[in-house]
């Protein structure tokens, strides 16, 4: 049999504790308005095998594609990419990308990056991890922000990607609409 005491102590402890699961439970994500937003370009410039193309090469294939299909399923490939604040690929870089892509399906072109922007510039400090799939025949992707350091500590968002140009196989720039969603 349990005493009084015990009773009121329970009854004030399911008091004190419910409120703040209710809170908890109550509270959802707003994405109204991102806490930070930058439009960023991205340029990539593949190397392509020729002494000339040495000093211009931003990325390097680490695995030749596979034979299984003509687009460049299993090729992957390193990069140490210049990021702008417009597009032209001789602009001072405001950070580096630095990570890797490679190419995931037999039967379309998409890719699977993985990737830190590396900023030591003036505005800003720190780093951006960003990853996800890019579906490259679409004409926007989204790949997520999954943390960062110094100015970006702890950010998450979305980075909107956008081909703006193409050509061939060795060089491709993209926009990158940045939306942080949590900044500490």
């Amino acid at each position: 049999m349990t005493t009084f005491s015990q009773k009121s102590s329970f009854i004030i402890l399911a008091l004190i504790i419910s409120p703040s699961v209710s809170a908890t439970r109550a509270s959802k994500f707003q994405a109204e308005k991102p806490c930070k937003r930058m439009v960023l370009y991205y340029h990539d410039k593949l190397f392509d095998g020729t002494e000339k193309d040495k000093a211009n090469a931003t990325s390097v294939t680490a695995a030749n594609a596979s034979k299984l299909s003509d687009t460049n399923f299993g090729m992957l490939v390193v990069f140490n990419d210049p990021i702008t604040i417009d597009d032209k690929f001789h602009s001072p870089p405001v950070a580096r990308a630095q990570g890797f892509y490679f190419y995931d399906r037999k039967d379309t072109y998409t890719a699977w990056f993985a990737y830190t922007l590396v900023f030591n510039s003036s505005e800003h400090k720190g780093t951006l991890n960003i990853m996800g799939a890019d579906l490259m025949t679409e004409k926007t992707r989204d790949l997520s922000v999954v943390g960062g350091t110094g100015d970006f500590f702890m950010a998450r968002g979305i980075a909107t990607f956008q081909t703006d140009t193409l050509q061939g196989l060795y060089y491709f720039r993209l926009k990158m609409d940045i939306k942080l969603y949590e900044c500490y």
